[in-house]
């Protein structure tokens, strides 16, 4: 059971037994920060040749500062990892899965680095549309897609729409027809595989509101369905999702072994050959010291020799496949500047006690740690200081005890208010959760690159806020 949010007289000023006592406390930690990030001469972090002291003139606090070179440069090597693994078989295709982070300027940028874009709603839709983003390279997602959202898809031209459930095949059938078009569509299958990581973001066990049923039959049924319709369906294969955060290859081999049983079934029993997979996405990076990700390379390998093992027990052709990563390329692209305001040293009885960080946001620009139990760290960004570290707790300005950033790290004891701190690898789910709450605007986002700052999202005002207000 999960302890009050504040942490009560549970807490005490130790660190956690994962957290490392600094050897410096002004050090970068390998793996936590864009390839961009350094420190300048005057010790001030550094991003794209931008020293965040600019970034922060220019901009203000809080705000998400993407690498747009970094960025850039994971989304090319998940694309070349995919297609050297699978190149001995019908090759692989990777979609950057834009419910991460998405606004046109990041599109673009996936457009341009060759790969496809996942959208899930008719706004992420509208977003790439917007971009230019060529259709024919956009699937669409959703478990309750509306009929205007599938209208839109299909008039737009999109390569594939992810069918979530046996209703939506009838649903997707009538507006294909009534267009006089044939609807490309791939049956999300839920296989049952228990992902290891946060019961919110494991999407492939039974209990739980997406895809069609493999143990059911559900799944062989809906294939049926989807090609008894050639006039209005056309079956682009099968999508499979185990979940996020996933750092080894050990639930993808489930999961392809069990889609690709239904592939064999489908051959068997309906006649029809399935020549495609998309085995979803959901790498992990690193939040912090306790987390290891695999690099591209070993996970494109290592799911290639899992396809194909199966594929040749099974008799079947390895199939075309496709990937969806998201976090693994717009996490460690981004961190958040904010400016630190009060600092508490809270006693709790004894020796106990625990030192409070608030900053200029919150839980409405980055609520996974209270939706997830998600850790993050935390480095002074502004300067370097020579004071001994000390355990913190970072803290956002938002009416809830849960209105947790980062949960516990080390940070100089001679912090002060005025401060510039960054929390590293912020750029997936963090701007796409964000909220109003409390009335507080939603940051800026910018990207640097070669010295520049560019605006991709600007800051939120009190007039946006109150635009909607109808009073």
């Amino acid at each position: 059971m999960r302890a009050h949010e504040a942490g009560a007289l549970h807490g005490n000023d130790a660190a956690p037994t994962w957290l490392p006592y600094p050897a410096d406390v002004n050090a970068l930690i390998d793996g936590l920060w864009s390839r961009t990030t350094m420190r300048g001469a005057d010790g001030a972090l550094e991003v794209g040749g931008v020293s965040v002291h600019r970034i922060v003139k220019e901009v203000g606090t809080a705000v998400l500062v993407v690498d747009e070179a970094d960025f850039r440069a994971r989304a090319s090597r998940f694309r070349d990892a995919f297609a050297a693994a699978f190149a001995p078989y019908r090759g692989a295709h990777v979609f950057y899965a834009g419910k991460a982070f998405l606004c046109t300027e990041v599109a673009r940028w996936v457009e341009q680095e060759g790969l496809g874009l996942d959208v899930c709603t008719g706004g992420e839709l509208a977003v790439a549309l917007r971009a230019g983003f060529p259709a024919q390279r956009i699937a669409l997602h959703g478990n309750n897609k509306s009929d205007v959202e599938i209208r839109r898809a299909l008039e737009a031209g999109v390569a594939r729409l992810v069918v979530d459930s046996l209703e939506e095949i009838e649903r997707v059938s009538e507006i294909a027809e009534q267009l006089g078009a044939v609807a490309p569509v791939m049956l999300r299958v839920t296989t049952g595989v228990e992902a290891h990581t946060h019961e919110f973001i494991a999407t492939a066990h039974e209990d739980q509101k997406f895809g069609i049923s493999l143990t059911a039959g559900d799944a062989l049924e809906a294939v049926r369905r989807v090609l008894e319709r050639p006039a209005t369906l056309r079956l682009e294969g099968l999508h499979s999702h185990i979940g996020s955060q996933i750092f080894d290859v050990g639930g993808f081999e489930i999961a392809a072994r069990r889609v690709l049983r239904l592939v064999a079934e489908v051959r068997e029993h309906l006649g029809h050959t399935i020549d495609s997979l998309d085995l979803g996405g959901g790498f992990g990076v690193m939040y912090n010291t306790q987390h290891t990700p695999a690099a591209p390379e070993v996970l494109a390998d290592g799911i290639a020799e899992i396809v194909a093992k199966e594929c040749r027990e099974l008799g079947l052709e390895v199939p075309q496949v496709a990937f969806e990563p998201g976090r693994a390329i717009a996490g460690p692209s981004t961190q958040t500047l904010y400016t630190v305001g009060t600092i508490k040293d809270v006693h709790l009885g004894g020796p106990h006690h625990r030192v409070y960080v608030s900053v200029d946001g919150g839980m409405s620009d980055n609520v996974r740690t209270a939706l997830y139990d998600a850790d993050y760290s935390v480095l002074l960004a502004g300067r370097v200081s020579e004071a001994e570290p000390t355990v913190v707790r970072v803290v956002g300005k938002h009416c809830e005890s849960g209105d947790i950033v980062v949960k516990d790290e080390y940070l100089p004891a001679d912090l002060r208010r005025g401060d510039l701190i960054s929390v590293p690898v912020t750029g997936a789910y963090c701007y796409s959760l964000s909220s109003n709450y409390n009335h507080v605007p939603r940051p800026a986002v910018v990207s640097v690159r070669d010295g520049e700052i560019r605006q991709l999202l600007r800051r939120e005002t009190e007039d946006d806020l109150l635009a909607l207000d109808a009073g």
